[in-house]
């Protein structure tokens, strides 16, 4: 009865540590998500500046995402811990500047990074801090500097057309790492350059290659780079 007393209790301790294992494991690595506003802009949708004015014509943060080997990612981890400006009170300047929401109806953006915060963040709450999480997305997007690898490389937001490649190779050849490139949809229906994704270690320190590629709408063999120029809304 004893030996069988302790096997159980061995059993027991054995799925408590594979369980406590499993906790501390909340994530394998995040999404960086950037994306070019005058694609954003430019559909049916439309878009609206933000209160604090027009985002310079740059590409800007979606998101900071975490996510699992296998595909899957954490949602809504910790639904207490709730998203306070006052923690991010020195970043807000760079949020606003490189993090801007283009939703309709204009607001400040603090609904967005609220959202993205309590939906993303939390559940890398474990690794980083609210404060930590969110510079961390902008020293990352400052590091990737995408539109200036597509520049140097003569692909430019004028409007003209690429095919996949040029831009996949542009990112690569100045990042150091292959890009997930996604499109969507100009008024006319051709496919254009809207986001691009790269690959970010569990601590949000640095890029690497990614295990596993994001899930985003495909690009049309002829991309359209459009410029970001004209002051867009739609009706609230």
């Amino acid at each position: 009865m004893a030996a069988r007393s302790s096997r159980l209790s061995l059993a027991l301790l054995l799925v408590l540590g594979a369980a406590g294992l499993c906790a501390a494991k909340e994530y394998d690595f995040f999404y960086l998500v950037v994306q070019w506003p005058g694609s954003y802009c430019d559909t049916k949708q439309s878009c609206c500046y933000p209160k604090s004015g027009k985002p310079a014509a740059d590409f800007v943060i979606h998101g900071l995402w975490p996510n699992y080997i296998d595909g899957s990612y954490p949602l809504n981890c910790d639904p207490d811990s709730e998203f306070d400006p006052s923690k991010v009170s020195d970043l807000l300047s760079s949020l606003r500047a490189h993090w801007p929401t283009l939703a309709c109806p204009a607001n400040d953006g603090v609904s967005f990074w609220r959202h993205q915060w309590d939906k993303y963040g939390t559940c890398a709450a474990g690794v980083v801090d609210e404060h930590d999480y969110f510079q961390a997305a902008l020293r990352l997007r400052d590091q990737l500097s995408v539109l200036s690898a597509l520049t140097a490389a003569g692909v430019n937001p004028d409007g003209g057309y690429y095919t996949l490649g040029q831009i996949k190779d542009a990112i690569q050849q100045r990042t150091g790492f292959e890009p997930y490139v996604e499109c969507n949809r100009d008024k006319s229906g051709n496919s254009q350059l809207y986001q691009v994704s790269f690959c970010v270690d569990p601590a949000g320190d640095r890029l690497m290659e990614c295990p596993v590629l994001p899930h985003g709408k495909a690009c049309g063999s002829r991309i359209k780079f459009p410029a970001f120029l004209l002051l867009i809304f739609s009706p609230s």
